[in-house]
Formats: structure tokens, C-alpha cells, sequence
């Protein structure tokens, strides 16, 4: 086999690129149309295109009673028209995932900050909550879109640092910070989603007011199903726990596996909502499930190494934000809105909304490059 050279500066196409370019324009196919595939043959027959009021109406014939409907083009702040084909909680949906609110989300702790290549970030964890809740959904014959569409925003109004983040920037929020409260009432309020998306997004947290809807309740469930089973699995591969450390309820009720707890829990919503017509879990795996997150409360989360990289971040981000307040010049949002004073409310209002949507390794580099403080010093994996 031929030696690489590493200094080579030959920059001609590989066949592969070649090939791969000479497919740009895609392939003639018939009645003037281009396919994608030299080879294509899949049809789906003579139907026509299913228009979004026609799907308005399949709603209402197949959903459940108590399921939200889509409705043209929803409750919103700002009055829109409607979309030809998608419904409204659709458009939301589409609108969560191209936000850049939600692409930062990979870069934000869930629990391990700087979290390792299978460890999971708020990105990943919002994914598997809109999994878990979309077959809730599906299921109990609610609203998918709906159901999807707050899953994947629902934690969209997370500081850098998990948890941590809310007790660093409370003092400086009125209400105090909740990130269910502020992504729907901050962050995410440009994109102008449907009051029931903003419920559901504003409520998940069990600590809040309940949702207005039956897909918000769903939501609620699949979040704290989906992190204590998938937070469990990562300290396991992080050595700070074991499986034997699972309750013995959990290990009686769902297994070992994060597999078998997902679909044991998924199964307990989905059995009780049958039998009540309410969202809600069987008495057992409730149970179970209580005890499953009181043991990650107690080994992961409250652990003094967790404790004291918490208290870390927060210092952190206090600095930054009283950094940014008194030179808000340095801020993108201020600099282009002009005359924000320094040291003015609305400078910390826009330094707390700057830090708060910050990765992880961008606060780390910012105290670096801002405050002079040692990288080596700062919070890490």
C-alpha cells in the first residue's frame, strides 16, 4: 500500500467526488421530471397532493376526543396565514428544529458538561423525549405534531451547565430563571409558535402549573421517563454507578435495560390513560419510576462532584453576566440594537439572555478571553 504523505497540496477530485458531482442535475424521468436515481421505479399511484385543511379533517374523523386539532394557522401572538399543506403545530415543529435555540442544545449539558461522544447533550435528550412522547401520542391517539413539537422545544430555555444555570441566574430574572418559563416566554418567542406549543413548553416541568392539553401532559411524562432512564445509562458508563444500584421495584417492573424500563413505562401511560381517559401512570411504575429518579438524584446529580462543578458554573456565569452588563457593547443583540446603557436594566437583561444562550465551551472560553481566568482552572469534563 502506497505511503500518505500528509504534506501532499494535490487538490484534484477523487473519482468518488466525481462521481458524487455528476449526479447534481439528478435523471430524466418521464413527463418532464427529474428523478433521483439513474434507476428510480417507486411510485405511489394517481393521488393527489393531501392539502392541510384536508388533514384538518382527518383529525377530527381519527383522533381521540379530548386530542387538540389543528386549526388553519393556530393561536398565535401575530396572526398569520394559514400553510397550504402543513398544519399549524407542524409549522411550529418545523420552526423548533431550524432555530438556532435548538441546534445550541448539543452543545449543553444534560448531565456530564462537555459530555463525551455517547454521553447525552440537551440535543440528545430532547430527541429521545420527542421519541418517547410521539409513541405516547400516537398510541392514545393525540396529537402528534403537537406532542413533537413542544418535546423538542420543551428544553429549549436551558443555560450552559444544566441546572446550574438557574440558580446562577435567578438573581437576575424578576420571576427568577426557569428555563420551561424562559424558553417559551424568551427564547423562543420570535418564532411566534401556537399558545399550545408555548403551554406545553411553558408547563413540562412538574413543578409548574399543569399543561392545557392532553399532548403537554404527554410531554410531562416521556421528559422525566426519558432522563432518568438515559441519565442512569450514562453514569453506568461513567463509573459512577452500577446496574446493582437500580431499585429493586425498577429491576422487578422494568428490567435492567433502558429498553425494557423505556417500554415499561411507556406501557404503564399508555395503560392508564386507557382505563381513566386521563394522562397519567399504573400506581406500580409510578412508584417505580419515583424511586428510579430518587436514586439518580441521590448518586448522580447531589454527588459532591456534581455539587461542587455545579457551584463552579454558577460562578461562572454571575461573572460573565455582570461582566457583559457593564460593557454591553460587547454583545451582538446590544451593539445592533444601539443605546443600551451600561450597567442599565436593560443591559443585564440582555447580558442574562447572552450568557444563557451560550454552550458550554463557549462560557468556558468567554471567562478565558473576557475575565482572564486560567482555562485550566475552569470547569471541565
Amino acid at each position: 500500500m502506497a505511503a500518505i504523505d500528509p504534506t501532499s497540496t494535490e487538490a484534484s477530485p477523487t473519482e468518488r467526488a466525481q462521481r458524487w458531482a455528476s449526479t447534481m442535475d439528478g435523471y430524466p424521468g418521464g413527463a418532464a421530471v427529474r428523478r433521483a436515481h439513474r434507476d428510480s421505479s417507486a411510485g405511489v399511484g394517481p393521488v393527489g397532493t393531501l392539502r392541510r385543511d384536508e388533514r384538518e379533517h382527518i383529525e377530527d374523523l381519527t383522533l381521540a376526543p379530548g386530542a387538540t386539532r389543528a386549526r388553519e394557522a393556530g393561536r398565535r401572538a401575530s396572526p398569520e396565514e394559514p400553510d397550504l399543506l402543513r398544519t399549524c403545530f407542524e409549522r411550529d415543529r418545523d420552526r423548533i428544529l431550524h432555530a438556532t435555540a435548538f441546534r445550541r442544545l448539543a452543545g449543553k449539558t444534560q448531565v456530564f458538561i462537555f459530555p463525551q461522544d455517547h454521553q447525552r447533550t440537551r440535543l440528545t435528550h430532547a430527541i429521545e423525549v420527542a421519541q418517547v412522547a410521539v409513541s405516547l401520542a400516537k398510541a392514545a391517539r393525540l396529537n402528534v405534531a403537537l406532542t413533537e413539537a413542544i418535546a423538542l422545544g420543551h428544553d429549549c430555555g436551558h443555560g450552559p451547565g444544566g441546572h446550574a444555570s438557574e440558580d446562577a441566574l435567578s438573581p437576575y430574572v424578576e420571576t427568577g430563571f426557569d428555563h420551561a418559563v424562559w424558553g417559551a416566554d424568551v427564547v423562543l418567542a420570535p418564532l411566534n409558535l401556537c399558545a399550545e406549543t408555548l403551554d406545553g413548553i411553558r408547563n413540562h416541568s412538574w413543578s409548574r402549573p399543569a399543561p392545557t392539553t392532553p399532548e403537554g401532559e404527554v410531554v410531562s411524562w416521556a421528559d422525566r421517563i426519558a432522563y432518568v432512564c438515559h441519565d442512569f445509562e450514562d453514569a453506568v458508563r461513567a463509573g459512577i454507578v452500577t446496574p446493582a444500584m437500580l431499585p429493586a421495584r425498577v429491576r422487578r417492573c422494568c428490567g435492567g435495560s433502558r429498553g425494557g424500563q423505556l417500554g415499561a413505562f411507556i406501557g404503564g401511560v399508555l395503560e392508564a390513560t386507557a382505563a381513566t381517559g386521563e394522562v397519567g401512570m399504573t400506581e406500580e411504575l409510578a412508584l417505580a419510576l419515583a424511586e428510579f429518579r430518587a436514586t439518580n438524584y441521590e448518586r448522580i446529580y447531589l454527588r459532591p462532584a456534581s455539587v461542587a462543578q455545579g457551584q463552579a458554573v454558577a460562578r461562572v456565569l454571575r461573572a460573565l453576566v455582570e461582566h457583559f452588563a457593564d460593557r454591553p457593547n460587547l454583545i451582538p443583540e446590544a451593539a445592533e440594537r444601539g443605546g443600551v446603557g451600561a450597567g442599565s436594566d436593560e443591559a443585564l437583561s440582555v447580558a442574562v439572555s447572552y450568557v444563557a444562550g451560550m454552550t458550554d465551551r463557549y462560557v468556558m472560553q468567554s471567562a478565558a478571553a473576557h475575565l482572564g481566568w486560567d482555562a485550566d482552572r475552569l470547569p471541565g469534563g
